[in-house]
């Protein structure tokens, strides 16, 4: 599996403004191809590499690799759509590969710049660090609020699927982040708290308009969603570890399009729309492959309308949002907890027919 660990560049006053124009200059260098690909809709990497290599390295004065690197980052966004003309913005990532970037001991990084190369210190945890024992291939130079980052793609083996004894179920929510059907639930009440503080404070600091707002505005850019992406590391990280203790696959509902589906008041869409669930299933099903835990989607259609017990469906089962009560045996329980047995249920019926997520 390919993971990717980044390492926070600290750059002194003159390697920063070299890297900054580095990566200014490679992205006017990448619209300038572009240009070119999408007048002559040539979109392919070897194809452009004739008609504007030496012109690269002639007009923008980089290096045969790095313009090299610059005609692949166009030739592959092409690859998506060809539709419009691309344009890449002044801070865009820039790849990077072996030839013109190193890793090198004491924790400094070795980069090709406009005036040759730099040595660079950098700062990384534990974590990035036995990751990037295992780094291969590309990496990417990355400006994040001032903030130079490089991404390095790194190849982690992974551990050999468990043969599951059981199927542990989760149901993802938005009052309770997620609830598992052994019982454990990872509520959203903190989260939502956090929420409208954030949403409370840009709120005042766009009404202030001020200078000093506008500064503080900048500064706090990005930092419920910093919030929200550690609480989804360590949710799922918790669900994994209780599925690998336990010998169980992972059932999860299928959510695409979730947020086109449900309906919600005013006040309800902010809330709803306010976390990923997608991000946090991903992070479920990256984690739980690594662990060598199998992962299925199931059909999310009634899963907190159907009785674990008798299999009654009906909306009148559910008395509020967070109360189930079956309408024909009289079963009570958590509606969140209900859909979790509902969804492990589903997965328990169709294994080991159900193909497992994210098998690519």
């Amino acid at each position: 599996m390919k993971l990717t660990a980044n390492i926070k560049l600290i750059p002194s006053k003159e390697q920063y403004q070299l890297l900054k124009d580095t990566l200014e200059t490679s992205n006017q260098a990448c619209n300038w191809i572009s240009e070119i690909a999408f007048k002559t809709k040539t979109f392919g990497q070897f194809a452009l590499h004739e008609p504007t290599y030496h012109e690269i390295k002639n007009k923008f004065h980089l290096s045969a690799q790095m313009a090299v690197r610059s005609i692949a980052k166009v030739a592959d966004s092409y690859k998506i759509d060809k539709k419009v003309q691309h344009v890449f913005k002044p801070h865009s990532a820039q790849p990077f590969d072996k030839r013109i970037f190193r890793l090198c001991k004491d924790d400094f990084v070795s980069i090709w710049t406009l005036e040759g190369r730099q040595k660079i210190p950098f700062q990384c945890g534990e974590y990035q660090r036995r990751l990037m024992e295992r780094q291969h291939g590309e990496v990417e130079l990355l400006f994040v609020q001032g903030i130079f980052y490089v991404a390095t793609v790194c190849d982690i083996d992974e551990d050999s699927m468990i043969n599951p004894q059981d199927v542990l179920g989760i149901d993802l929510g938005v009052v309770n982040i997620a609830v598992s059907s052994d019982g454990e639930f990872y509520s959203g009440e903190r989260i939502e708290e956090y929420r409208r503080k954030m949403s409370h404070r840009r709120k005042n600091l766009q009404k202030k308009g001020t200078k000093a707002a506008k500064r503080k505005l900048k500064d706090i850019s990005g930092k419920q969603a910093r919030f929200q992406k550690n609480t989804n590391h360590c949710i799922s990280k918790a669900i994994v570890a209780d599925a690998k203790r336990s010998f169980c696959a992972i059932a999860l509902e299928n959510l695409q399009g979730i947020r086109g589906r449900i309906k919600a008041t005013r006040r309800g869409r902010a809330r709803l729309h306010n976390w990923a669930f997608y991000q946090l299933r991903t992070f479920i099903a990256y984690k739980a492959r690594l662990a060598g835990i199998p992962l299925v989607l199931v059909d999310p259609r009634n899963t907190s309308r159907e009785c674990p017990v008798c299999h009654h469906i009906s909306k009148s089962n559910r008395k509020s949002q967070a109360i189930f009560s079956c309408q024909s045996c009289g079963f009570s329980q958590s509606a969140d907890y209900v859909a979790s047995l509902n969804i492990r249920e589903r997965a328990r019926v169709n294994w080991p027919m159900v193909a497992p997520a994210f098998s690519g």
